[in-house]
């Protein structure tokens, strides 16, 4: 079994004139983990993703992405290495069905050109593949209905299911909790929960409820640097963290 990380942050800094944004982080994803990144709004957390991604350049620091440095790489070459970015609305295209937006993301991971829709969905290479990851998604039955059709938590199914459809070698989610009830959160808690066993994820997540149910480790982010990383326990129990992010008296 695989022991180094898929995903590594050396000394990653990013400064926006005086305002330092990314100050000297440092994180790593394990292979079969949820490992979240939490932390109060302006903490950094915005920019050390598209830093991750490839969105915004860093000042210096390393990412490696299964041992190889990709600073170099634009986000779409990460994507095609594996790094998989979910929860961006701009993914799905709302007057498309279920199945067509499906059709299009395994089309995309397969690295074969975008032809015309009618022949995609005339492909069993394409709806085949789509239809299990739907199915995985926990969609079955909304095949046919349009993205926009679709309730909040059934849209961020959906977004799950695409990025299932890339074959990814990790997922970084981006507040897939926000805008859910109760019912909805519990469910795609569920399902990112057995995501992990697809590819490790890198959680950024303000529900502390969420965090503390599906992650194997937490790290902290305040005023651009990681003040603590540990498990759910330690984190708990860190006195620092308790007072500048869960507000409790140390």
């Amino acid at each position: 079994m695989r022991t180094d990380p898929i995903l590594e942050i050396r000394g990653l800094r990013k400064s926006f004139g005086a305002l330092i944004a990314t100050d000297d982080v440092s994180l790593t994803l394990m292979p079969g983990e949820i490992h979240a990144l939490i932390g109060p709004n302006g903490a950094g957390k915005s920019t050390l993703i598209k830093q991750i991604v490839g969105e915004l350049s860093a000042d210096g620091g390393e990412v490696r992405f299964e041992g190889q440095r990709i600073d170099s790489l634009d986000a779409a070459a990460r994507a095609r290495l594996g790094l998989a970015r979910s929860f961006q609305v701009s993914s799905v295209i709302p007057d498309f069905t279920v199945l067509q937006n499906v059709c299009l993301a395994v089309q995309g991971g397969s690295g074969r050109s975008y032809g015309f829709l009618r022949p995609v969905l005339s492909d069993p290479a394409l709806t085949e593949p789509a239809r299990f990851h739907i199915q995985q998604a926990g969609l079955d039955g909304r095949e046919d209905f349009a993205a926009a059709a679709l309730s909040h938590g059934e849209r961020r199914k959906l977004e799950v299911a695409m990025a299932l459809a890339l074959r990814p070698r990790a997922f970084l989610l981006d507040e897939p909790m926000a805008g859910m009830g109760t019912e909805g959160a519990g469910q795609l808690v569920a399902l990112l929960s057995d995501l992990r066993s697809e590819a490790p994820i890198l959680l950024v997540e303000h529900d502390m409820d969420a965090v503390f149910r599906l992650a194997d480790r937490i790290s902290v982010l305040v005023y651009g640097r990681i003040i603590a990383t540990g498990t759910v326990d330690e984190i708990r129990g860190n006195p620092e963290v308790r007072r500048s992010y869960l507000g409790e008296e140390a």
